[in-house]
């Protein structure tokens, strides 16, 4: 009986769960909108602030860096800040930086104040799952990964599709006034609904491992973009990478060596998470490196207006948001196995019809190709995102989900990253019109995509089911 009060009760009792966890919602989704709600206005961008695509990527993959930058600090920082400090914090760093964008004249301008909205994202992202697991019973936490996985996977989704209708009314920097706007909302909500759930220890903070943290993300993400137009051979990519791996390395052996780790890698000692971390960042990398490809192939290989870029986006956002839905529970039913494969079965197929585009292809099955991919990518996440916090127990669960969106971030930052290059690739290895050159760029973005199809379907078969669900 004594097991079962336990499961009826959260770790922490606050008045209105759902109105605690509210802003960090908001801001969440804002956060993950604003990692694809750029792609449709790149053209544009490149032509207001005169840079090139090799530049231009790095309001995309800077913002994410930030993040990845952020996330591992989370646990330290839920240790030294109250809950509402770092909410209010979180979405105040997103608005400032929202501004500076928007009223930025300059690139230089506009990717700082990405930047700061990514120490937001950065902040608000983790929190969101922390404070969920502590105010919701541990019977309930399955559904209210589900609706957390939705806002998720839906906002990097549809964020073409919302950029393309305020693009259509305005310009490139209302994008950034409608980011304020929605988290002023969240921000009022804050002061009154959030109350502080986590305990103030304010633990040593290991200054080398967060040097570390740093030098070996920022090291990755810059190799990689800087791959598009200085070449993967040159002494500037090979450097940052070799640098970056370097003190990845010893990041994590020192993490595994202190007492009080920054990001507990010992969570990896369990299989169910391990694997199910790996299907999350490759999940992640597809529909991030998918969303990227896509509207700028709309724009510039089919030659479609913005105004009807929006519109052609809309179903396969829309198919996101049900199947992420309907994916959030599968898990109780049939466990990570079967979705999992199933889901990056279906989405090669959407990659590889997206893989075989030309300039002359019909909307129709473009559209067709889109819904297809955003079938498998939500049909896979849940489950395997359920499957490896639930083999975690105790605070193990907030190290986990620390992980899991830190990992998250630097995959999609990659992800973005490395489509670029490829991008790039396939438009220099060919002649002819810009239309046809593009779109032969895009030809090798996707085929990076169908690789990340591919490993996550044969990392799927690993997948063993602990039985914790309803046959």
């Amino acid at each position: 009986m004594e097991e079962v009060s336990n499961e009826m009760q959260a770790r922490v009792e606050v008045r209105n769960p759902w109105l605690a966890i509210l802003p960090l919602m908001l801001g969440a989704f804002v956060g993950m909108f604003s990692e694809t709600a750029l792609n449709i206005a790149l053209p544009q961008l490149m032509k207001a602030l005169a840079v090139g695509q090799s530049s231009i990527q790095w309001l995309v993959t800077g913002y994410m860096l930030v993040i990845g930058i952020v996330l591992p600090l989370s646990s330290l920082l839920t240790k030294w800040f109250t809950t509402k400090q770092l909410v209010i914090s979180g979405l105040a760093f997103f608005i400032i930086g929202s501004l500076i964008s928007g009223f930025g004249v300059s690139f230089s301008m506009v990717l700082v104040g990405r930047m700061i909205q990514g120490v937001g994202t950065g902040i608000i992202l983790p929190l969101m799952f922390t404070v969920a697991m502590l105010v919701f019973p541990p019977n309930k936490l399955g559904s209210v990964n589900g609706i957390l996985a939705l806002v998720i996977m839906f906002a990097p989704a549809i964020g073409p599709t919302i950029t393309g209708f305020i693009l259509a009314m305005g310009s490139w920097r209302d994008i950034f006034y409608t980011f304020v706007l929605f988290l002023v909302i969240a921000l009022v909500i804050a002061f009154f609904s959030v109350e502080n759930v986590n305990q103030i220890t304010k633990p040593k903070i290991d200054f080398l491992s967060i040097i570390l943290s740093i030098i070996g993300f920022s090291g990755l993400i810059a190799g990689t973009s800087f791959a598009s137009h200085a070449g993967w051979l040159s002494i500037q990519v090979l450097g940052c990478l070799i640098v970056g791996i370097l003190a990845l390395v010893f990041y994590v052996r020192r993490q595994l060596k202190l007492n009080v780790p920054i990001l507990n890698m010992k969570v990896f000692k369990h299989y169910n998470f391990t694997l199910g971390a790996g299907l999350v960042m490759i999940d992640f990398g597809i529909i991030l490196s998918a969303m990227y490809l896509l509207p700028q192939y709309l724009q510039n290989g089919l030659l479609v207006a913005v105004a009807l870029t929006e519109i052609i986006m809309l179903p396969g956002g829309l198919v996101n948001a049900l199947v992420s839905a309907v994916a959030g529970r599968m898990y109780d039913n049939f466990g990570a196995k079967w979705p999992t494969r199933i889901g990056f079965l279906i989405a090669f197929v959407g990659a590889f019809l997206l893989s075989i585009v030309t300039t002359s292809s019909p909307i129709w099955y473009v559209i067709l190709a889109h819904i297809i991919l955003m079938i498998g990518t939500p049909l896979a996440m849940s489950p395997a995102q359920t499957s490896a916090l639930n083999s975690l127990k105790g605070i193990e669960s907030a190290d986990g989900s620390a992980i899991l969106n830190t990992v998250q971030q630097i995959v999609g930052a990659l992800a973005t990253a490395l489509a670029t290059s490829f991008l790039t690739l396939g438009r220099n290895s060919v002649g002819g019109a810009e239309a046809f050159r593009f779109t032969n760029g895009i030809h090798y973005g996707m085929y990076f995509t169908i690789a990340l199809t591919v490993v996550g379907f044969i990392i799927a078969l690993f997948v063993k089911d602990d039985g914790n669900y309803s046959k």
